[in-house]
């Protein structure tokens, strides 16, 4: 799978839209719909870290619980 097309899934699972998943990272709008499109180049890095915190928030909400 390409690193566009997994960052727009991890944005839907995370149910956000662009603006709300840039907002909450603290990523420019137009580099996440960028990334999306495959017109910039995700770092496998970044990616990594994008879905470790949303892994790590997915597990701290079922805690809350």
């Amino acid at each position: 799978m390409n690193r566009g097309k997994e960052v727009k899934e991890l944005r839907e699972k995370m149910g956000m839209n662009r603006r709300e998943f840039s907002d909450y990272y603290g990523i420019p709008y137009r580099t996440v719909q960028d990334w999306e499109a495959e017109k910039r180049e995700l770092p496998d890095y970044l990616l990594r870290l994008l879905k470790y915190r949303a892994e790590i928030e997915c597990r701290i909400k079922r805690v809350d619980k």
